[in-house]
């Protein structure tokens, strides 16, 4: 099984971070902050699928 994508809309962006990263894990990869301020992205990747992520990644 390969698990492609998700994406988890959150109010508390330092309590979902320490509970991805801190507890399941995983490393942020990449950020995209939106220009008007509305939203953030921001890309997980477990640390051996790191660079797979990175190579695939979207435009």
């Amino acid at each position: 099984m390969r698990y492609l994508h998700t994406m988890v809309r959150v109010t508390d962006v330092d309590a979902s971070l320490d509970f991805y990263c801190n507890k399941l894990g995983l490393e942020e990869v990449r950020r995209i902050d939106n220009e008007k301020g509305r939203f953030t992205l921001i890309f997980l990747a477990a640390p051996k699928d790191k660079a797979t992520s990175s190579a695939n990644r979207a435009p």
